[in-house]
């Protein structure tokens, strides 16, 4: 059934409260927000429940219990069964580089040498109105190879080489809403506004290309979010006319229980995954956010939670294992580095950084890994042109890995230190000011910050003040030494950035949603919630 036909079966239809500017009616068309709608329709009320389903089971969490394994899916672990395939655009992965939805910077990154480009509506973009529909633009012209920029202040035309990147497209998450797209006077899940616009406009334009539909799935908590997500891709493909498992996914395993779910997540979505991910930077944040309350698993200063040892090294070395018993890739993680200009040492130290992270995740199994910056494509490439010459090392089943709940719980040891806790509160407070100017995708301190280093942020001292957990020099962090140094840390950042240029941001409005968020009795789910209250 065609999507208009689906539009006259509807009574209810998408209500826009935004401005439309030039060329977005081609993106908000009429039969697009019918089919959008007839998603939200279908799959909302659907995806709210799994939303409460979650807060369901972070009491059970705070009451002690811990992630585990479960015991009535324990047929689909042992099984022996594998994913439907892989296209051949996708066979080969080594390197990713992911990013905004900024014209731009997509065709900078598409033009940047990796295999494949993720472009993010998620956490490297934030969802201003303007942002998600320019982001669709770009995507709509994209699949018809119309995707070129000028510079309006250099006049520098910027244009897709001969050979790109193969796109996947990130749309946001089960918990976010579009709160310029109204079904019946409640706003629309983000991440079915997103999805439906794209794949409504550009699956057929990307089939001609040869390529397709293909996409990377955020922040799913469990095998039965996973679950809705197959749902909605088989029942588009069956309105949009497109043969079953058209449409593809990598899935981020960026939450602590959706580690223990990879093989029911990979099951239930068989015919559409290709791949895993490791969401290392989102997968800290909850590991505090579902088990902070535990004084067992309190963290040391981020700095000190590397990929290399306890539960981040576990879940890496298990989501090989799992992804290629099943056939899927095993993709690593992000080296969030960027070059440093004007210090030659400092860049050629961050450069080293790159080439032993990503020498750990090729010598681990790991199919390919992520870049935040088209500079470090080379280097990563290097390492995995080296430790591993065919497409992908699938063929590694890793089945001398033995890892059990206690390895996927197992908190790094370090210090809690003075300049850790400053830096969460710099770091904290310049991500979402940006984030509320409208950046998603932040550089600071020689580092490339999306929402995930926030979130860590925030939820690190959020752990610490409940824990009443002590500093190196035998200090308890409370609420007045949090106060203290954020006081200190903004009259810093006023003097290094300049009167003029603080007053002229939203770092006042940022640091007060810092505060409240740290502060909280109860730790809030999402920072993006309370701050898209603050841009919608």
């Amino acid at each position: 059934m065609s999507a208009a036909a689906k539009r006259l079966e509807s009574t209810s239809t998408l209500e826009l409260n935004a401005p439309l500017r030039d060329r977005y009616e081609t993106i908000l068309s009429e039969d697009a927000l019918a089919f959008v709608a007839d998603l939200e329709l279908r799959f909302g009320a659907r995806r709210a429940g799994l939303i409460t389903a979650r807060a369901e089971r972070q009491k059970r969490f705070d009451a002690g219990e811990l992630p585990d394994f479960l015991t009535d899916t324990k047929d689909i672990r042992n099984g022996d069964w594998k994913i439907l395939g892989t296209p051949d655009d996708l066979k080969d992965r080594r390197v990713e580089i992911t990013g905004p939805v900024d014209r731009k910077m997509m065709i900078n990154a598409f033009n940047s040498g990796a295999n494949v480009f993720m472009t993010d509506f998620e956490d490297a973009s934030a969802p201003v109105w303007e942002n998600m529909i320019d982001g669709q633009l770009n995507l709509y012209d994209y699949a018809r190879d119309q995707l070129e920029f000028t510079d309006p202040k250099s006049g520098k035309q910027y244009r897709m080489g001969e050979k790109t990147a193969v796109l996947k497209v990130r749309p946001r998450g089960w918990h976010m809403l579009e709160g310029h797209a109204l079904l019946d006077g409640e706003p629309t899940s983000a991440s079915l506004f997103d999805f439906g616009l794209y794949i409504f406009h550009n699956a057929k334009a990307l089939l001609a290309k040869g390529t397709g539909p293909y996409f990377y799935l955020p922040k799913m908590e469990s095998h039965k979010e996973a679950a809705l997500w197959d749902d909605v891709f088989t029942y588009t493909e069956e309105t949009l006319g497109l043969k079953h498992g058209t449409i593809k996914t990598t899935v981020l395993i960026e939450t602590l229980p959706a580690a223990f779910e990879m093989d029911e997540i990979l099951h239930t979505l068989k015919d559409h995954i290709v791949g895993l991910n490791c969401g290392r930077w989102d997968y800290i944040f909850s590991y505090i956010k579902r088990i902070g309350k535990n004084p067992a698993y309190l963290l040391p200063d981020r700095a000190q939670v590397t990929m290399g040892t306890a539960f981040l090294k576990a879940y890496s070395l298990l989501l090989i294992r799992t992804c290629h018993r099943r056939g899927a890739h095993a993709m690593g993680g992000m080296a969030a580095q960027i070059p440093v200009k004007g210090d030659e040492a400092a860049n050629d130290a961050a450069f080293e950084k790159v080439r032993a992270d990503k020498d750990r995740e090729a010598s681990f199994g790991h199919d390919g890994t992520w870049v935040a910056h088209p500079a470090l494509v080379p280097v990563a490439k290097d390492v995995f042109d080296r430790l591993m010459p065919h497409q992908n090392q699938i063929h590694r089943t890793r089945l001398d890995v033995e890892i059990g709940q206690a390895e996927l719980l197992a908190p790094h040891e370090g210090e809690r230190t003075e300049e850790g806790l400053r830096e969460n509160i710099r770091v904290g407070i310049q991500y979402i000011a940006a984030w509320l100017e409208g950046r998603g995708a932040v550089p600071l301190y020689n580092l490339m910050e999306d929402a995930a280093t926030a979130e860590i942020s925030r939820t690190q001292i959020w752990q610490q003040l409940k824990l009443s957990a002590t500093l190196s020099d035998g200090r308890t962090i409370s609420e007045e030494l949090v106060r203290d140094l954020y006081d200190d840390e903004i009259t810093k950042l006023t003097a290094s950035l300049g009167q003029d240029l603080v007053e002229g941001s939203r770092l006042a409005e940022a640091g007060r949603l810092f505060l409240d968020l740290v502060f909280k009795d109860e730790l809030e789910e999402f920072l993006t919630t309370p701050a898209y209250e603050l841009i919608k």
